[in-house]
């Protein structure tokens, strides 16, 4: 991978820092990067915070306070902090496999969980691909069920028309390393709702009602307690995930590159599926609107030689990888959930499974070199071509063509 921050960056920061006595905790830059991000997703709020993991932590904790207890769906490839999130704010997450097309969730699998007991659908879309459908978005405006979209991958990415990030009642971006757009660490939390931008702006600062934008809501907790400081009143038990100017100003000057980066990344995804061997590598991705964070490589066929020389060759070649794709794969085979769920949950998701022992992704970024792409094609051809003439033993489902 390469590094997002560039020199205009770092000097970006020299500059805040050469001001006299310069403000460095949440500020006017962390406001002017909240509403710039606003306008470039298409949303009325954003809520800046330390981190993409916190924008789950908050926004699961302000669905709590607002909606109740219940059922909450979540991917079954994914980040852990997405589960995380549901866990600590005492949901039950419910389980679904992912859709090989899109690494997503399978939009027909979550329809069938839906009880009256769902308070949400947390959806992941993974790697820069687009994972609703319209059946899904049809089904729950119908039953009212409020979807949470993790975009923390997908930056820029679309959907009949419309950016990622503007479907559902609340959506989490990630600002990491090696996301679309870094500020070293941060996230940010985006909706149009009034009430959840509110709750999740005090969730952020220790869920004190002096962080409310709105003086006729604070007004009401200052009439309600009137035994209280008004700058120290507690409406929740929230957390301290605020951010920095410094990394407010980091994020401002990479947002006017963005669009530029997400084309880049979408031609380099291009170009590596094109080249790709079909027979050997599932190529079917659903690419229309996606914008790509990182490669991904799933073998057609559970062939654990071909995932050794895979490995061997990638790492020999100086090539980064991440087996599992998103998160490590298969969730459900981590210790945190083994520990509260049947010890054999995980088998019940093969596509997921598919990918956790037979995935990997590759990193990519805006200037990484064309040939740097057809030769890592080439090298991954080659080692398909040297297979032997039976795919290793395995217990995992094959991903087909046009699965």
């Amino acid at each position: 991978m390469r590094n997002n921050i560039t020199r205009a960056d770092l000097d970006a920061i020299i500059e805040l820092l050469r001001q006299d006595d310069p403000i460095l905790t949440q500020s006017e830059n962390v406001i002017a990067f909240e509403r710039e991000w606003s306008n470039w997703v298409g949303v009325r709020h954003s809520v800046f915070v330390n981190s993409g993991s916190s924008a789950n932590l908050v926004t699961l904790a302000a669905l709590k306070a607002l909606r109740g207890g219940g059922e909450v769906i979540v991917p079954t490839l994914t980040w852990v902090s997405d589960i995380a999130a549901v866990l600590h704010c005492g949901f039950e997450p419910v389980f679904v496999d992912i859709d090989p097309r899109t690494l997503g969730m399978d939009n027909r699998q979550v329809i069938e969980k839906l009880t009256p007991h769902a308070r949400a659908v947390f959806l992941t879309h993974t790697l820069g691909f687009n994972a609703l459908s319209l059946p899904l978005l049809d089904e729950l405006k119908r039953r009212k069920i409020p979807l949470i979209e993790d975009v923390c991958e997908s930056h820029g990415a679309t959907f009949e028309g419309r950016k990622l990030g503007t479907f559902g009642l609340a959506s989490n971006f990630s600002f990491y390393y090696a996301h679309h757009l870094s500020t070293v660490e941060g996230g940010m939390v985006c909706t149009d709702d009034e009430d959840f931008y509110e709750t999740v702006r005090m969730f952020r600062g220790h869920g004190l009602v002096r962080e409310m934008r709105d003086v006729d809501r604070k007004e009401e907790y200052w009439d309600a307690y009137p035994d209280l400081n008004p700058d120290f009143i507690f409406a929740h038990a929230g957390f301290n995930v605020r951010s920095t100017e410094i990394n407010a100003v980091i994020g401002r000057s990479q947002l006017p590159r963005l669009d530029n980066n997400v084309e880049r990344r979408t031609e380099n995804l291009r170009l590596f599926l094109q080249n790709l061997d079909p027979d050997a590598y599932y190529t079917e991705f659903a690419c229309e609107g996606s914008s790509n964070y990182a490669f991904p490589l799933v073998l057609r066929e559970p062939d654990e030689e071909l995932c050794r020389r895979v490995m061997t060759e990638l790492r020999a070649n100086g090539v980064e990888f991440r087996r599992g794709l998103s998160g490590g794969g298969n969730q459900l085979r981590q210790p945190y959930l083994r520990k509260i769920l049947a010890n054999d949950e995980y088998a019940k998701y093969p596509c997921v499974d598919h990918v956790h022992f037979h995935g990997f992704y590759i990193g990519n970024y805006p200037s990484l070199k064309r040939l740097d792409i057809l030769r890592l094609c080439d090298l991954l051809n080659e080692l398909a071509a040297r297979r032997e003439s039976g795919a290793g033993e395995s217990e995992q489902r094959p991903l087909r063509r046009g699965a």
